[in-house]
This record gives C-alpha cells, sequence and structure tokens, in this order.
C-alpha cells in the first residue's frame, strides 16, 4: 500500500533527499536465493509427506536438511533486510527527531550490525576449522558436519558487507526499496483488528 499522491510526505522523511542510493552488488541475488530456498524447502517437505503418507516410512534426511535450509533462508533474507534498511529498530527513536538524527541513528546502526556480524564470521570460522579438523559429521545423515557449517561464515560475511554498504549509503535504504507506508494513517490501518 502506498501514500495517495496529494498526501504530504510521512514525518520525518526529506522530500529532497534522494530515493535511495544503488548497492554494487544487486539485491536479486538475495531475492532469488530466498525464492529458490523456499522452494526446495516445500519441495522436501512435500515429498517426504507423500513418502509417509504412501509408505509409512519417511526419508531420514529431510529433517537436517530443513533445519540447514531455514537457518541459511534466515540468513540470506537478513542480508537483504540489512541492505534495504528493514533491520530491527526501536522506530520510536529511529523515526524520530531531525533528519540529520534519523540518518546518524541509521548508520550507528549499520555499524553495530557489521560490527556484530563481523564477529559472527570470525567466531563460526573458527568452529568450521574444528569441524573440519577432528572430522565432525552431522548426527541425522552422517556427512561431514562442515558441509552446513561453512555457510555460517560466508553469510555472516555478506551481512556485514550489506552494513557497511548501508553505512556507506549514509543509512540511505537500497534503492529498489519499495517506498514503505510510514504514515500516522497507514500505521493505524495495519494496526486495525
Amino acid at each position: 500500500m502506498s501514500l495517495p499522491a496529494d498526501s504530504p510526505p510521512p514525518q520525518g522523511v526529506d522530500p529532497t533527499a534522494p530515493a535511495g542510493a544503488a548497492t554494487r552488488v544487486p539485491l536479486a541475488i538475495e531475492d532469488w536465493l530466498t525464492v529458490i530456498i523456499m522452494a526446495l524447502l516445500a519441495l522436501i517437505t512435500f515429498a517426504n509427506v507423500l513418502v509417509r503418507y504412501f509408505t509409512d516410512a519417511s526419508f531420514a534426511w529431510t529433517e537436517e536438511v530443513s533445519i540447514f535450509l531455514m537457518i541459511v533462508l534466515a540468513m540470506v533474507a537478513s542480508s537483504a533486510a540489512v541492505a534495504r534498511g528493514r533491520h530491527i529498530r526501536i522506530e520510536y527513536f529511529a523515526d524520530a527527531g531531525p533528519v540529520s538524527r534519523q540518518r546518524a541513528l541509521a548508520r550507528l546502526g549499520a555499524a553495530l550490525v557489521a560490527l556484530l556480524f563481523g564477529l559472527l564470521a570470525v567466531l563460526s570460522a573458527r568452529v568450521l576449522w574444528d569441524d573440519v579438523q577432528y572430522g565432525e559429521t552431522s548426527p541425522g545423515i552422517g556427512v561431514p558436519q562442515w558441509w552446513y557449517t561453512m555457510w555460517l561464515p560466508i553469510l555472516s560475511l555478506a551481512i556485514m558487507l550489506r552494513a557497511i554498504g548501508l553505512w556507506w549509503r549514509g543509512g540511505q535504504p537500497a534503492a529498489d526499496n519499495p517506498e514503505l507506508p510510514t504514515s500516522p494513517a497507514v500505521r493505524d490501518e495495519e494496526r486495525a483488528p
């Protein structure tokens, strides 16, 4: 839902500011990965239900692979959310005050997200190294555990880079970010029963 054309801009939005900056790496990557992962999850679950229904058995690997895919899905979607400026924040503080304060808070938030996911990348790389070094295998199907854990540092780095990009753009969300309904009337409409 978007605002009517004759309505004033939402509170706290600078109408003279550019709509958003382009990202160097297209956000379509995260969007398509999300679609592919969701489709895989649906297919795996549906296949398992069919096999269970017709044979009274189930695929042993579906739970383990589904959990892995859900973790990857959360990380990929987080990367897109950070680039689009839709990460978790307290809107009461983030959207209040002058535009300069809002941008400063957006940049601070982006810097903290980059720091957090940089730390997560380092720590998860250590876990990955341990999995490789000690030959850990997954509990469900016995494949090497590093097949799963190698994605955590990679996706953490992707989120960190998206946060650095958001910081570099001065807290401005990515240009492909559709206009968010932020007017008080739209918020009240969303909260209505």
